[in-house]
């Protein structure tokens, strides 16, 4: 009888042995599912570029990888309807104002835009100007998307800014979807990726 009764608990412990195993193998292959599904709505490409002009221009690489998915989703050939063009979607007026910015360049055509490499450096070059004159990351990138003479103006009505460097209130819908947009890839590249102190990804 007590053999018996031995024989069934070895048989609950091997079931319950296997259920935990297959339990663990399950979360962990749908942990990695949903991080591949992550990774790919969320993507790093690019990437050798982002860490080299994020750098030179003291950006963090999970922002530009947030505002290049806002703004063309990765599409070098992206043109707006309003003539922006390429990753970070400039517009040849902005990219002619850059080029008197960056020293020690060529002069480069809108058609240059398309070119990751000239896109991102005077994507980035563009974002830190703006970084460094709003120091508040939301109101900076109401500038990349709205233009600097709109959000000034925005910043000295009472109604709109209390403090003149905050936006309490963002009069565009199309440029507070847009901030809302990059805020959100934002907070989602930092948690679905880690950096290293270079700004490179680290694989988990």
């Amino acid at each position: 009888m007590k053999r018996n009764s031995n024989r069934k608990n070895r048989k609950w412990l091997v079931f319950f042995i296997t259920a935990a195993v297959l339990i663990l193998a399950a979360s962990f292959f749908l942990n990695r599912g949903y991080h591949y599904f992550m990774e790919q709505a969320y993507p790093i490409r690019y990437e050798s570029i982002v860490v080299k002009e994020a750098a030179d221009n003291k950006l963090e690489p999970a922002l530009v990888y947030s505002v290049i998915k806002a703004e063309s989703n990765f599409r070098a050939d992206a043109v707006s309807h309003a003539g922006a063009v390429g990753l970070m979607q400039l517009t040849p007026e902005t990219f002619d104002w850059l080029q008197t910015k960056q020293k020690g360049d060529r002069a480069y055509t809108a058609e240059d835009l398309k070119s990751p490499e000239i896109n991102i450096r005077y994507g980035c070059k563009f974002l830190s100007i703006l970084l460094e004159k709003y120091p508040v990351t939301s109101t900076s990138l109401c500038a990349y998307n709205a233009g600097i003479g709109t959000v000034n103006n925005w910043l000295k009505d009472s109604a709109l800014s209390k403090d003149g460097k905050t936006l309490d209130q963002i009069p565009y819908s199309e440029t507070k979807n847009y901030v809302n947009a990059v805020l959100k890839n934002y907070k989602q590249y930092k948690t679905i990726y880690r950096f290293n102190s270079e700004g490179e990804t680290i694989d988990e």
